[in-house]
């Protein structure tokens, strides 16, 4: 954390109200970067003592600039800089796809703790080289037992690898077996992520038919025969954006499909630890032969981290990966997936994916009462929102926009036209719950008084 030292200010008798003096000079430093986000203040009285002030004058001080949103007070600890906000962006972001926050705690906390504890063990200056290859053998080791849960016991560390984040590893991948110009099978509605490394490697995202359980077996059975895909891209829980959680009966008809016309699978599975009901990974039945699993810790975690495990089919198939992945992203910080590593062995991961599902759940429920048309998982992060007949859901998004609220429209999840008229609505971007209930009473408004198409 930094420090204050370049502060605090110079007052003069005839600058104004001294405690408006202590305010301006704080927004002022934090503004030209000699305060910044996260740096602690003085104690109220240190800085009374230092400027030869009442502590009176001071404690209005402060009080005022936390009214502005200029500093932040926790309790037991001081003062502190708040994050200030991106002018550019969104004031309510509906858009974006991550992890609420779990109530009570402190992730700078959780993170300056645990680096302690490797540094107490670890060469950090080793830790701070480059490191070829798939991951350390106990970063593999401890994100097998992190995947194990849902696999079962028959998951080799040896079949892992670690990734700078999830696109990049489903970028690896996609070049790895679909080839250029290859032709990637996906739903109508998939991942804008997908599209986006699609289009960068110069492969067709083609769409199968789903119903209500995910893509269908028979269209996809159809579009194998018709078009051989390098690639069958699948995200089976909780799917982006439409919520949908793959039945097991559903799995394994597709694990069946792909298995009869020799087509590899991309299973995308970011939020199934976030869902308690959903069935075993496709990556874990015994047809998976051909099944890459990438589970990113973006969304049950925080994606600051920017780290994904990849389960690949073989310990071979995870050898012959390796170089792909890496001219793509070269490596995972290694000290992410230190900490990482750590947290899954002292249990901090694990209270935090409750802290994240237990916030989840109640964002949800909050949600349902809110816009009760909506299609969800209880321990999701997002909604799936169908636009009633006559109001069309891009210029909802765009009305929505010029008033500060970022939702996104169907068109944006679709590789071609789409006939789907629905926004997802993200719940976890909202730091404080009250907000989100009035971004999300907003979108209701919004959504009653817009004028039919």
């Amino acid at each position: 954390m930094g420090s204050s030292s370049s502060w605090p200010p110079a007052l003069t008798v005839d600058g104004g109200p001294l405690y408006q003096q202590i305010v301006a000079a704080l927004e002022a430093a934090a503004r030209e970067g000699r305060l910044r986000e996260g740096d602690r203040l003085p104690p109220q009285r240190t800085l009374a003592a230092t400027l030869g002030v009442d502590l009176t004058t001071v404690t209005r001080a402060y009080a005022e600039a936390r009214r502005r949103g200029l500093i932040d007070a926790v309790t037991g600890r001081g003062s502190f800089i708040a994050p200030r906000p991106e002018p550019a962006g969104p004031a309510l972001d509906l858009s974006m796809n991550i992890p609420p926050a779990p109530r009570g705690v402190r992730l700078g906390e959780l993170i300056a703790r645990g680096v302690a504890e490797i540094a107490a063990r670890t060469d950090m200056d080793a830790l701070m080289s480059y490191h070829p290859g798939a991951g350390a053998s106990a970063d593999r080791a401890a994100a097998a037992a992190w995947l194990r849960p849902a696999f079962g016991d028959n998951l080799d560390p040896d079949r892992i690898l670690i990734a700078a984040g999830a696109q990049s590893a489903m970028a690896a991948i996609a070049a790895h077996l679909a080839g250029p110009g290859g032709t990637i099978a996906c739903e109508p509605l998939v991942y804008p992520g997908l599209l986006a490394l699609a289009q960068a490697l110069r492969l067709t995202c083609a769409p199968v038919a789903a119903d209500g359980d995910g893509m269908r077996p028979d269209a996809l059975d159809a579009l194998c025969r018709a078009r051989r895909p390098g690639l069958i891209y699948l995200n089976p829980t909780i799917a982006n954006p439409t919520t949908v959680t793959m039945s097991a009966e559903r799995r394994r008809a597709l694990l069946e499909v792909a298995a009869r016309h020799d087509a590899p699978i991309l299973e995308d599975d970011p939020y199934a630890p976030l869902a308690r009901d959903a069935p075993p990974p496709l990556a874990a039945g015994r047809s998976a032969a051909r099944v890459w699993h990438v589970h990113t810790l973006s969304k049950s975690l925080t994606p600051g981290l920017r780290l994904a495990y990849v389960a690949a089919p073989s310990p071979d198939d995870r050898a012959r990966l390796t170089p792909a992945l890496r001219a793509l992203s070269l490596m995972p910080a290694p000290l992410s997936a230190a900490l990482l590593a750590n947290w899954i062995r002292n249990g901090v991961a694990h209270d935090l994916l409750d802290g994240v599902r237990a916030e989840a759940l109640q964002r949800q429920a909050l949600a349902r009462a809110l816009l009760p048309g909506a299609r969800a998982h209880p321990n999701g992060l997002h909604l799936w929102l169908p636009m009633p007949d006559g109001l069309d859901a891009r210029r909802l998004a765009e009305r929505a926009l010029s008033q500060g609220l970022a939702v996104t429209p169907a068109g944006a999840f679709s590789p071609g036209e789409t006939k789907v008229n629905a926004v997802r609505v993200a719940l976890g971007a909202v730091p404080e719950r009250a907000r989100l209930e009035e971004a999300l009473r907003r979108l209701a408004g919004l959504i009653e008084t817009s004028p039919p198409r």
